[in-house]
């Protein structure tokens, strides 16, 4: 921590490991770039899932109680349509056709039934998901409160 109330962002990049498709699209825009948001209850990312659309695309997004997020998918459609003619990619810059996995950890653990996913029409996967929270009562242990 930085001295007053700013951050210190070094502590907060998350260490993302892409494999897959998202790994090999280095020419265009890029797939697997996070942000991360914290709040006192809560932590909100966004995934850069540019290029994909969510019609082209199953994404299935897995968060563990420990923070760990686990992002797949397959992006299936490697022909363009448009007007009923379908044009074979010549020059491809978007992620290509394939499997991808997106991994990384959110700062703290988190209550993994208490998520929110948008995936928003200009390509970002932005979800919100509650942290964990611990407390103790006078005279009990510590119990998960929700």
């Amino acid at each position: 921590m930085e001295r007053g109330n700013k951050v210190d962002h070094q502590q907060l990049k998350p260490s993302v490991v892409l494999t897959g498709t998202a790994k090999e699209g280095s020419v265009g825009p890029p797939v697997g770039l996070v942000d991360i948001g914290v709040s006192e209850g809560a932590y909100l990312f966004r995934v850069a899932l540019t290029g994909i659309q969510r019609d082209q695309c199953k994404v299935k997004c897995e968060i563990n109680r420990d923070g760990k997020v686990q992002i797949q998918g397959v992006i299936s459609n490697g022909a363009m349509l448009k007007d009923s003619s379908a044009y074979h990619m010549r020059v491809q810059q978007l992620c290509p056709v394939g499997p991808f996995t997106i991994s990384f950890n959110l700062p703290g653990p988190v209550d993994p039934r208490l998520f929110s996913p948008y995936f928003r029409p200009d390509g970002i996967l932005e979800v919100m998901v509650m942290k964990y929270k611990m407390h103790t009562t006078p005279g009990h242990g510590q119990h998960p409160h929700f």
